[in-house]
């Protein structure tokens, strides 16, 4: 069984497509139960987050998996598979969990460094595990991914090279503003993880008044006592009364996850109509995906909208070279320990079933003896089975132990097939060996690695034509 990657995310579509294919929390349960009813797939993970949406399922076919997922992605997103292919890229076996741990250790993120992508991988595997659609592959993967994203921000300056989506956006408004942060009202909308690093970066910027709006009161009273408890005045007001609290506001950040427009082009007119100057600058940072503010909204007078779409062009966005070179090494050097544990693993039951075969042989030669000999005294017979097991665990140590140096090596599985040739231990049995890949698939796995995207993308399309 192999983990097949297929993903969308900052790096390959632009803001547009991203928000067609952003999955949110109450869809991401029904499409892992549509994944796992796929003949090909045994386990799923969905990661999810306001840049990327990458499907990680655990399959013993590649073809017919990557159709599963494809039409999966596509009706989920409203568009043709060809249109979606055109923006997706594919990640096979050892590209795949490469893959996961670059994210992990926010090399892929669109603000290089940072950490809320750990929180989503630990939420994805959350999810599948509750569903019972995260098995022994994904569990190992995900742990481990998550083992690597933290030793990287602790043995790296990749936290200070880097900044989260919600500073740069914020760093981006106060300059707008002209004078900072200090002092001013901001408006807070959605009290999720994003919500709670904008109030953070707000009272460390010196923020006047902080008012939140969420669709759950209760959520947002929560984060208004988070402000209140930094010694900032803190409100909260409903999603309906948004236009009033817009009025008082000098900046807004918003990502609720919403599918439609939170703050629609009326708010916004209503808003201004209230506000008590209309030289006074309102900005707006739209952090969600689907887009929170109707576009519009940007043409009006004295309002400026910052979106992830300008994220994605900020050169603020990037990390220290050395930095940057110090997360590769270390996503480099865990992902060897990884994939040589993972084929050690592969090769564990194929030795265990060498090992069955031979305590069968003994025992059924001892019982042969007992039929010959009869009259054999039970020290006698003791000793002679002790000296035939002794014989054969001498015989096998050697090779076993070899095969398990060999298979942690790549292509180390050639050693296992072979025992099982070998010995004709039953490649039907499953505890007795590792489950082939399927030989397409084990054909195309040296395709998919990190410089071989397009190769990866031809296959995907041949399938469609």
């Amino acid at each position: 069984m192999s983990v097949l990657l297929v993903g969308i995310s900052h790096r390959s579509a632009p803001v547009s497509v991203l928000e067609r294919v952003a999955i949110g929390d109450t869809d991401r349960p029904k499409l892992i139960d549509k994944m796992m009813s796929s003949d090909h797939v045994s386990e799923v993970m969905i990661v999810s987050s306001c840049n990327r949406v990458e499907i990680y399922a655990v399959v013993d076919a590649f073809h017919g998996a990557l159709s599963d997922v494809g039409e999966l992605l596509a009706g989920h997103s409203g568009m043709d598979l060809p249109d979606l292919t055109k923006h997706a890229y594919v990640r096979y076996s050892e590209a795949a969990a490469e893959h996961l741990f670059a994210v992990a250790s926010g090399l892929d993120s669109m603000v290089v460094g940072e950490q809320q992508i750990l929180g989503q991988i630990r939420t994805a595997y959350a999810i599948s595990d509750n569903q019972q659609a995260a098995g022994r592959v994904l569990h190992e993967l995900a742990q481990q991914a998550l083992r690597v994203g933290k030793r990287v921000h602790s043995e790296t300056g990749i936290d200070r090279a880097g900044a989260s989506v919600v500073s740069v956006a914020l760093d981006r408004a106060a300059d707008l503003l002209g004078d900072g942060l200090a002092g001013r009202t901001a408006v807070v909308v959605g009290a999720g993880s994003m919500g709670g690093l904008s109030v953070a970066h707000l009272t460390r910027a010196g923020i006047g008044r902080v008012i939140v709006a969420n669709r759950t009161r209760e959520r947002a009273e929560r984060l208004a006592d988070t402000v209140r408890a930094s010694g900032v005045d803190g409100a909260t007001v409903d999603l309906a009364d948004l236009p009033s609290a817009l009025a008082e506001a000098d900046v807004m950040v918003t990502c609720t996850g919403a599918v439609g427009a939170v703050v629609t082009l009326a708010d916004a007119h209503v808003a201004l109509a209230k506000r008590d100057s209309t030289q006074r600058p309102l900005v707006i940072c739209d952090l969600g995906l689907p887009r929170d503010v109707e576009p519009a909204i940007a043409g009006l007078p004295g309002v400026s909208i910052f979106d992830m779409a300008a994220l994605q062009r900020d050169p603020a966005a990037g990390a220290a070279a050395a930095d940057t070179e110090a997360a590769r090494e270390i996503v480099a050097g865990e992902l060897a320990t990884y994939l040589a544990g993972q084929r050690l693993a592969e090769v564990t039951p194929t030795v265990t079933a060498l090992r069955q075969r031979a305590a069968d042989v003994v025992e059924a030669e001892l019982l042969r003896l007992d039929s010959r000999l009869p009259g054999l005294e039970d020290p006698q017979r003791d000793e002679v089975a002790r000296t035939v097991r002794r014989v054969v665990d001498k015989l096998l140590h050697a090779p076993t132990v070899r095969v398990k140096q060999l298979a942690s090596a790549p292509g180390g599985d050639s050693y296992a097939a072979a025992l099982r040739e070998l010995f004709e231990l039953s490649p039907g049995s499953a505890e007795a060996v590792a489950t082939p890949m399927e030989m397409r698939a084990v054909e195309l796995a040296d395709d998919f690695t990190a410089g071989h995207e397009a190769e990866a993308m031809d296959v995907w399309k041949g399938m469609q034509s």
